[in-house]
């Protein structure tokens, strides 16, 4: 008859103390090696500990509630081989960590350890806590999978929550009033120059972000996701090496979702200066400069632009193409130009800034057509794009194929070139907007548990919340131009709303576009207070195949800038009454 093994809990990582909540054998039960034999449960997660070999159980020695920690004795075994030599305890295999569902519920992932470097497991992991990571590390706990989200800074949110869409809008709601009560005295109702407090106004953006980021982290807690904070770098396409705070953090796992996102574009040419910032720069909001010159006339150039306006600086624009916001109408953007030219100190087109000299002022030189050869500012904001991260993550090491440019290449369920690594958001390319990411997340996560679905959003709607705000999806008009595609147009222009009117904003206008033979919209874009909320409207009526005349025949409330939807229909249809347009 074989001697009496002894059990001992293994090598369990940095899990100490750990509660055991479940006994799922008995005295004299038949076991075979990796059997589950009790499950414990740590503040981040639920471990399974597994039996030593094939036998019999002979003692347990815990019980529910009991604490153990690696080497804890559990009990003893009689191996059923009768191989098993007296006092010897055969190798112990090491823990399986699954993720908390409920008491009874848990997921697990087959254990893959060095024993000379024990790393952890998971089943899936996600590397970036962004908009699209943490979408994504929920979505797959919410599936039923053993999650770890790995994230560089010290707060979750990534770019968007802490240093762009939310904190941007966050000033950009502050310099909105601003400019309206500047246009108030025409209604007759003067206000005295506002007081700017700029240690309030931080304190406010932080208090923002700071309700978000925490709200992130009880989600994590309510979906046991495991948060690692470092920087994650792939050793292998099954393990990656994560450098936190306390030292390096190893990490195998069966499936790896990629949201690592993008950083602003630095111009080489430009020397290294704090008066030289980037957007995130901007939104520290260290001071407010008297002249502020912004470099880049696209969206995050032009948001930036209007919160330093209302705050008190003179603010000038130099964009190097012919026009602004490029990729959007002409006619979408004259409104704003021109609100803005009023109260901009310059706008240059079709210019470059081609150096700058530091100095107790920055002196800036420009190429242009109607650019000075230089001129002086205090501070100068660099806002000429995004490159995406997908050069700084070792994906070489997993064999995951990255452009010249820093971009990830996917198919429609976002699988990259190594099948069971993914990847999402402005990694995988533009549009870079985190409600992108944020649908490419779902699709990663339920396509790893299983279920046949792909990224097919028919348009990616685009916003600059800017005074006016500018919105657009589908076709532009100018590209169904250089397409050749027979349109219908249908532009209503605010002037004629009465609600806009009654808002004193009547430089709007609302543009649908219709397939001409089938009458389905093609495109939309906004221009008007309020655009980015009215443009999800035409979004959905493109993913439902809408006609003008669907839009047409929808009530829309009155009075509401909803309505210039249902009136640009009309034209299309020839049913408006509230404008007047001769029969041809």
């Amino acid at each position: 008859m074989s001697a009496s093994t002894a059990i001992e809990v293994p090598n369990i990582g940095d899990f100490k103390d750990v509660e055991v909540i479940e006994i799922l054998v008995k005295v004299g039960e038949t076991i075979k090696k990796e059997q589950s034999l009790l499950t414990v449960e740590s503040d981040k997660a639920t471990l399974d500990i597994p039996a030593p070999a094939d036998g019999i159980i002979e003692s347990l020695l815990v019980k529910i509630g009991d604490k153990i920690s690696q080497g804890t004795l559990l009990g003893h075994y009689r191996s059923s081989t009768g191989n098993t030599a007296s006092g010897t305890n055969t190798t112990t295999p090491a823990a399986t960590v699954s993720t908390v569902k409920s008491d009874k519920q848990k997921t697990s992932a087959p254990s893959k350890t060095n024993d000379s470097d024990p790393a952890l497991h998971a089943e899936v992991i996600v590397i970036g806590g962004g908009p699209g990571g943490y979408t994504a590390a929920f979505r797959a706990a919410d599936l039923g999978k053993q999650v770890v989200l790995i994230e560089k800074d010290p707060m979750l949110g990534g770019v968007c929550l802490n240093v762009g869409c939310i904190p941007s809008k966050t000033l950009l709601h502050v310099a909105q009033i601003i400019n309206e009560t500047k246009t108030m005295a025409a209604h007759g109702v003067e206000f005295d120059a506002p007081k700017i407090d700029i240690k309030k106004l931080v304190a406010q953006k932080n208090d923002v972000i700071k309700k978000l980021t925490d709200g992130l982290i009880g989600l994590t807690k309510k979906r046991n996701v495991e948060v690692i904070y470092g920087i994650a770098q792939f050793d292998s396409p099954h393990s990656v090496s994560i450098q936190t705070k306390d030292g390096t953090k190893n990490l195998q796992f069966d499936y790896a979702i990629i949201a690592a996102g993008s950083e602003p574009v630095v111009l080489p040419q430009l020397p290294k200066d704090p008066r030289i910032i980037d957007s995130t720069g901007a939104l520290a909001l260290d001071d407010i400069p008297e002249k502020l010159l912004v470099i880049g006339g696209g969206i995050i150039g032009l948001e930036m632009a209007m919160v330093y306006d209302a705050l008190g600086s003179a603010v000038t624009v130099v964009e190097l193409s012919p026009g602004l916001i490029p990729g959007c109408d002409r006619d979408l953007v004259k409104p704003l130009e021109k609100m803005i030219r009023a109260r901009y100190a310059a706008i240059y087109l079709g210019t470059q800034v081609t150096e700058i000299k530091t100095g107790k002022k920055l002196n800036v030189s420009f190429t242009g057509k109607d650019a000075p050869t230089n001129a002086e500012f205090d501070k100068v904001l660099v806002a000429v794009g995004r490159r995406p991260n997908g050069d700084k993550i070792s994906a070489q090491n997993a064999g995951i194929m990255v452009s010249e440019r820093g971009f990830i290449q996917t198919d429609n369920q976002m699988r990259s070139n190594v099948p069971h690594i993914f990847a999402i958001g402005d990694i995988t390319g533009p549009p870079m907007l985190a409600h992108k990411a944020t649908h490419e997340a779902k699709v990663a996560a339920e396509v790893i548990a299983g279920h046949k679905t792909y990224f097919d959003a028919r348009t990616i709607p685009s916003v600059a919340y800017t005074d006016p705000e500018i919105a657009w999806m589908g076709l532009t008009e100018e590209e169904a131009k250089q397409q050749n595609i027979d349109y219908e147009k249908g532009a209503f222009p605010w002037a004629a709303s009465g609600r806009s009117l009654s808002l004193g904003r009547s430089e709007g206008l609302t543009k649908l576009l219709f397939e001409k033979n089938s009458g389905r919209i093609l495109g939309a874009g906004i221009v008007g207070p309020n655009a980015g909320e009215l443009i999800a409207e035409a979004v959905l009526a493109l993913e439902m195949n809408a006609t003008a005349a669907d839009i047409a025949l929808s009530i829309h409330p009155h009075p509401t800038l909803s309505e210039t939807l249902n009136f640009a229909a009309e034209i299309v249809e020839g049913s408006i009454t509230d404008l007047y347009f001769p029969k041809k």
